[in-house]
């Protein structure tokens, strides 16, 4: 079972969250933050397998979180969740290290497809096409 934390500033968000994720996923909520310090801090000491953050919270947001976040745990999966997409460009999350960016308009239901894809175990997970055989592979020098 993976352990998901959530970080949130809203009570009522985390709340939906963690009923819609313990109950329409395989997957268990080992702790809840209000703000990036304390999700940081948390997942110092809880090693969640994903971390679910909000984008705009006080004290620290979701994208500065998340940056201390993929230093301190570069194999905890990351996930921006947050009403404020249209704003902010993809080309961030490559830049932090986030794994998905998650807009809360797009349904919570999206949510849990995405979980368990980002959180499959390696031998469920989709492989990955060999080229094909006859493929000419250049050994020409430079």
């Amino acid at each position: 079972m993976a352990g998901i934390l959530i970080v949130d500033d809203n009570p009522n968000i985390r709340y939906l969250l963690r009923v819609f994720i313990e109950s329409q996923t395989p997957f268990k909520i080992c702790g809840e933050a209000s703000h990036g310090t304390e999700g940081i801090e948390k997942a110092r000491v809880l090693q969640p397998d994903l971390v679910l953050l909000d984008l705009a919270m006080p004290v620290l947001n979701g994208v500065e979180a998340a940056a201390v976040l993929r230093g301190m745990m570069p194999r905890t999966k990351l996930v921006l969740f947050s009403m404020h997409f249209d704003n902010i460009p993809k080309s961030l999350s490559a830049v932090i290290g986030v794994d998905l960016t998650l807009s809360k308009s797009d349904g919570i239901t999206k949510l849990g497809d995405h979980l368990k894809a980002l959180l499959a175990p390696i031998d469920t997970a989709v492989e990955v096409a060999e080229p094909a055989v006859d493929t000419p592979i250049s050994s020409k020098p430079v």
